[in-house]
């Protein structure tokens, strides 16, 4: 009996020192967050794929280890592109393991089937795609254990420890990621067939999505927009008094004549007259500071004032938030923070206090800091609030002249927002020359507020610019003034603007005001075109297809681009599209509808999009086409641009796929088609030794001939 007392006692201590050597397993999404996290979490023990310590093991997943199977990998047939084998729809969506990044996945699976791992955090972005990343993940590796979430918005140690103290039950985020396996699995759906069908109708190298194929559209349209546009001449009529301008308006209140003649009768009416001031209207204003930044407007502030790209700023961007943790979690849809962050403002000021910022820093510190609750808003916060400044000290002298500069953006936003309104004094002066209307308009400051913060920003289409300083010290209404000159102005009407990167960007996050039905321009509103962290690599993609061309600034849709928007269905033009996925996406992640009845949707959309697409009559005819012929398949070559501005000649076939420099410097300005490969492969089994080794090239192997012949 005691030897038995004795085994239960030794199996409990057992039992306990057990449980006390059980570790945790985090699994973040990047190498860089990851040894963040390893750090803050005391491990120590450094290999390439992973960190452990004594109680957690950090690994991550270098972005996405996982994804959606390629069409063979279901059906031999589907690796044929081929219209016939069109639609292609599997029962499920299967996974495979990215092979470039297979050994980081083999050694996650291993530590989650290690013996002492019983409890996996998943660390990766707090987000609907960061949670894809990391489910998928899990279910390749087969783990069935306990499963939590850290959900945290930026990289300093207080957020990270902060993090672990509230982790979350992964069940919470369930259907978050039923919601973004949805997206994934119905983007392949649509995607590749109707890629596929438009490739293989009219053997072009086609690609078509439900966010790039729309984005394109607003280019498009624009551009027709510009084309059939009419520029009218008007004129208007002006009158310089001792100090201010004034402008003739109209019986119906506006300011354009359209003809000369008109114009000219106005000038000859009033010259020479006496000018009575009928009404001096004074107006107390106040213009409230910018919200902070989301991604979308960050990145278009970067691409009017740093001239950077959409991606080139969310590269920077990454590093800052990464690398040097002074901003906030970079993808965010939001401008506005939540309750919890108020108490830490005063913290993140003091931390950016020694930088260019110190004297706007300490003005607003000797004050009591009140962001006021319209930029404290719970209820327009989503997965991530604005991006701000951390409570980690900034030191600009680490921060490379791109970094510093959109950096030094952020935190002068984020401090406009802290800072009282712009409040000034609108002036309207009305006045009466022989029978004729004249106004002027200025504006007189009274507290410049963040107006201070941001004079060395150029103005926006918001900003509130001053007309002209009206002294009113010698104006009374009754009184007479005389007009020192009146003349008459022709203008001309201009037609709307082409896209920038920065416009774009802010077109694709308010793709709602292209939407007429009320439901869907709601539910489009809250996301847009993409995401924030996607819609640079959309702009990048239509590069690099040939759809778009840049010339300064400005965005021109191609030849190309123009013929693919005539022959893709009509439901991929439009933004409705995805207003519709985003809607019930958003039902799926709150648990209100079923992914399955969703997916079953995107099925039977992709029968009919197939069906037509097969029977349409239109053709593809770019307008490009060069006078060279494709050497390989004797299609006339098409012309195009690179991103770069370096012109380029490409075959428009799919099957051939030949690309070159206008230059033609064969040896090192082109890309081999796939018939030239193939052409190489006969000549390398031709002419080569079966003892050759097969990393040889061609220009190898000849030579090799060419000594045996000597």
């Amino acid at each position: 009996m005691q030897k038995f007392e004795k085994r239960n006692v030794f199996l409990q201590e057992a039992q306990y020192i057990w449980s006390f050597a059980m570790k945790t397993v985090v699994l973040a999404e990047k190498p860089s967050v990851g040894r963040e996290l390893a750090r803050v979490l005391g491990c120590s023990s450094v290999s390439k794929t992973h960190i452990e310590g004594k109680d957690y093991i950090v690994t991550w997943a270098m972005g996405h280890l996982v994804e959606p199977a390629d069409p063979d990998e279901y059906d031999e047939k589907w690796k044929k592109w081929d219209m016939q084998y069109l639609p292609m729809l599997p029962d499920t969506i299967k996974l495979k393991v990215i092979k470039r990044t297979s050994f980081q996945f083999n050694v996650i699976k291993s530590i989650l089937k290690r013996p002492d791992v019983d409890n996996l955090i998943i660390a990766t972005d707090a987000g609907r795609e960061g949670e894809l990343v990391a489910r998928w993940i899990i279910k390749l590796c087969g783990y069935h254990g306990k499963l939590r979430r850290l959900w945290i918005s930026s990289q300093t140690d207080a957020a990270i420890k902060e993090g672990f103290r509230n982790l979350k039950d992964g069940s919470v985020y369930d259907n978050l990621f039923h919601a973004a396996e949805c997206r994934s699995e119905a983007d392949w759906v649509i995607g590749l067939n109707v890629t596929r069908a438009l490739s293989c109708k009219y053997d072009a190298k086609l690609s078509a999505g439900r966010v790039q194929t729309p984005t394109l559209g607003l280019i498009i349209n624009r551009e027709n927009e510009i084309k059939h546009f009419k520029p009218e001449a008007f004129w208007t009529v002006e009158a310089l008094f001792d100090g201010f301008k004034a402008q003739w308006i109209g019986k119906n209140g506006l300011p354009r004549l359209k003809n000369k003649d008109m114009a000219l009768g106005v000038v000859e009416k009033c010259s020479g007259k006496q000018a009575v001031i009928q009404n001096i209207d004074i107006e107390e204003k106040s213009e409230l500071p910018p919200l902070a930044y989301d991604l979308t407007s960050l990145q278009g502030d970067a691409n009017r004032i740093l001239n950077f790209s959409a991606k080139h700023t969310l590269q920077v961007l990454q590093g800052l938030y990464e690398r040097h943790k002074i901003v906030t979690y970079p993808r965010t849809d939001s401008k506005h923070i939540t309750t919890d962050i108020v108490p830490t403002l005063k913290s993140r000021l003091k931390a950016i206090e020694n930088t260019k910022f110190g004297p706007s820093v300490k003005w607003i510190i000797s004050k009591d800091i009140n962001p006021g609750k319209r930029f404290v808003d719970n209820s327009k916060v989503s997965d991530h609030h604005a991006i701000i400044p951390t409570e980690e000290v900034v030191n600009v002298l680490k921060l490379s002249s791109e970094e510093r500069a959109l950096w030094e953006l952020i935190a002068k936003r984020f401090i406009t927002v802290l800072y009282p309104a712009n409040k000034y004094r609108r002036i309207t002066v009305t006045l009466d020359v022989a029978g004729e209307k004249f106004i002027a308009r200025g504006t007189e400051s009274v507290e410049l507020g963040w107006k201070a913060v941001t004079g060395d920003i150029p103005k926006t289409d918001d900003d509130n610019e001053s007309d002209q300083s009206i002294n009113l010290k010698n104006l009374q209404v009754g009184g007479f003034i005389h007009p020192k000159k009146i003349s008459f102005v022709q203008g001309m009407t201009k037609p709307p603007a082409r896209y920038t990167e920065g416009t774009l960007l802010h077109a694709m996050e308010n793709a709602g005001k292209f939407i007429d039905d009320k439901v869907l321009k709601a539910s489009i509103e809250r996301g847009g075109l993409g995401t924030p962290a996607t819609r640079a690599d959309i702009i990048e993609k239509l590069f690099a297809n040939y759809y778009i061309e840049k010339n300064g600034k400005e965005l021109f849709p191609t030849s190309q681009g123009f013929e693919l928007i005539s022959v893709v269905p009509e439901q991929l033009k439009s933004p409705e599209l995805t207003a519709e996925w985003e809607l019930r996406f958003e039902r799926i992640a709150k648990g209100l509808e079923k992914s399955n009845t969703f997916i079953k949707d995107i099925k039977n959309n992709a029968v009919s999009l197939i069906a037509d697409i097969k029977s349409s009559s239109i053709e593809f005819k770019p307008f490009n086409e060069s006078d060279t012929a494709c050497p390989m398949c004797g299609k006339m070559l098409l012309t195009a641009q690179g991103k770069k501005g370096e012109k380029l000649l490409i075959c428009r076939s799919r099957q051939c796929g030949y690309e070159q420099k206008e230059e033609r410097d064969y040896s090192l300005k082109r890309n081999k088609s796939k018939q030239e490969k193939i052409v190489d492969s006969k000549l390398m089994y031709k002419y080569t030794d079966t003892n050759a080794k097969s990393t040889f090239t061609l220009g190898d192997l000849m030579n090799i001939k060419n000594e045996k012949n000597k």
